[in-house]
């Protein structure tokens, strides 16, 4: 007699009275499912229009999701314990009607500890059934995982697998068939989350959007701690914010014509020569210029962090372009509180713990040896997501204040390597927005549609060669471009107007 799981029990019951396959049940009906791990604390039908988000409902969701367009749909909130010390809060909303038959997911930013409500809107209003999670804690801190080494794995990944296979199973029983389809979309530490997907459970989503991940974890947040370091522990070389515009000029003057055309955004901020130096003030301290100090610390934010002792890259430094968005990480007068509850609650768990007293050697070392591929999710090997027909589009703004772009690069260059280049071009892409900042916003064109590139990849085919991005000014669109997969680039045809995305064509660099 075959085994049946837990799950497949749980649909068989919700299924024995016959429904036509595009009739889902009653919401109400799914407050009974039973699931591993797994408590049902809240399924309702909710009106066209009336969903209200908690007060603690986490950004990150694709701005402009209205809450009062939503169509009616049925709300499930659930708690897994898939360890004692878990408490992993996650939503599943599916449609009422006009269900795609798709499943999708979205990701979290930072540590991640709310449902992202934003998302799970734009999700519902193009048709899926959707699902977020918490991550397993509350709050966007990582004093969570002090004393919580359950929790901090239910963070790194075993909240998102769980939601993931609950979410499944709550869609079959719902719409008494499975889905066809499972996507996953997410940006930042949701880009991690993707990659960890891809990298430890490939069964789980035939394909993942991952924009500018956060996948080195350990090491992002050690460049991060590299630039407060450099920035903020002399008076000497602050560099106040007011400057930022200078250097961000100084930039775009030495720069902006390599790609070809003047238009304000470097196609391809790593071949950008410029040296800080070059606003060295000629005597005392000026708005206008940079001290000696001053040109240092700017030169360590554009720098690599590197262990001191053996030379080595730890995490590319912030790109040309990106100094208008340069005072989350070196405007202080604290260090970024996610790379600095890192290493005070995870690697030396202790809550007084000095960012001043970082090791670039011996404490990004002890750093890799707690995380031990837990967090981070830097696996090149993807034969197994591959092998099933997964595909993965990458994404990464050239202006990204956060996490610099080069690392979105060196993972996909590593896929490439690992695996071969013509193996890893069969479900692998990435796409670099000149201009854009961390995950959207900037002046560069930061708003396109990755979702439909890769569902017409994973149900057609078509693997993309570009996407259409566009840049609004008081919701007026004023340019579009091409972003090209790497590593082509945008180049003008010289005729044409140059925020006409028809003026430009992808090619080599």
């Amino acid at each position: 007699m075959p085994v049946v799981s837990v799950p497949a029990i749980a649909v068989l019951a919700f299924t024995l009275l016959p429904q036509p396959p595009s009739t889902p049940a009653p919401c109400e009906r799914l407050a009974s499912l039973v699931l591993p791990s797994t408590t049902i604390t809240l399924a309702e039908t909710v009106a066209a229009g009336t969903f209200v988000p908690p007060a603690a409902a986490g950004r990150g969701g694709p701005q402009g999701a209205s809450f009062s367009q939503l169509p009616p749909f049925c709300r499930v909130a659930a708690t897994m314990r898939p360890s004692p010390d878990s408490d992993i809060k996650i939503e599943v909303w599916l449609p009422a009607s006009g269900w795609n038959g798709k499943f999708l997911a979205v990701g979290n930013g930072g540590w991640s500890g709310a449902i992202v409500y934003p998302a799970l809107a734009t999700s519902l209003l193009r048709g899926y059934a959707t699902a977020s999670t918490d991550t397993g804690h509350s709050g966007g801190s990582g004093s969570f995982a002090l004393g919580h080494p359950e929790k901090l794995t239910d963070f790194a990944y075993r909240a998102v697998h769980e939601m993931t296979v609950q979410a499944k199973a709550i869609i079959a029983a719902h719409y008494g068939s499975p889905s066809r389809s499972s996507y996953w979309n997410g940006c930042s530490s949701g880009g991690k989350q993707g990659l960890k997907e891809a990298q430890r459970f490939p069964g789980d989503y035939d394909g993942i959007i991952a924009g500018a991940p956060a996948n080195y974890w350990t090491h992002l947040v050690t460049q991060s701690l590299w630039v407060a370091q450099a920035t903020l522990t002399d008076p000497a070389r602050y560099v106040p914010p007011a400057k930022f515009p200078l250097i961000n000029k100084a930039v775009l003057d030495a720069c902006d014509r390599l790609d070809g055309v003047k238009d304000g955004l470097l196609a391809d901020p790593s071949q950008c020569r410029f040296d800080p130096a070059a606003l060295r003030c000629k005597g005392d301290d000026a708005p206008t210029c940079l001290t000696g100090p001053q040109v240092e610390a700017v030169g360590r934010i554009y720098s690599a962090a590197k262990n001191p002792r053996t030379g080595d890259i730890i995490f590319p430094g912030l790109a040309p372009g990106s100094e208008l968005g340069w005072n989350a990480l070196a405007g202080g007068p604290k260090p970024f509180s996610i790379a600095e509850d890192h290493f005070k609650f995870v690697v030396f768990k202790d809550p007084n713990w000095d960012y001043k007293t970082l090791d670039f050697d011996r404490g990004v070392a002890h750093a890799d040896q707690i995380d031990g591929g837990s967090i981070n999710a830097t696996d090149p090997n993807l034969s197994a997501f591959a092998s099933r027909g997964g595909r993965l589009l990458m994404y990464h703004g050239w202006n990204d204040q956060l996490i610099g772009p080069q690392n979105s690069i060196d993972y996909f260059t590593s896929v490439q390597k690992a695996m071969g280049a013509a193996k890893a071009a069969e479900f692998v892409r990435l796409f670099m927005a000149p201009g854009m900042t961390h995950c959207a916003g900037g002046p560069g064109p930061n708003t396109f549609d990755m979702l439909t590139l890769l569902e017409q990849w994973v149900e057609k085919g078509n693997a993309p060669t570009q996407v259409t991005a566009s840049h609004s000014t008081n919701g007026a669109v004023d340019r579009t471009r091409p972003l090209c997969a790497y590593p082509q680039i945008a180049r003008y045809k010289g005729v044409g107007s140059i925020d006409e995305a028809a003026s430009f064509v992808c090619q080599a660099p």
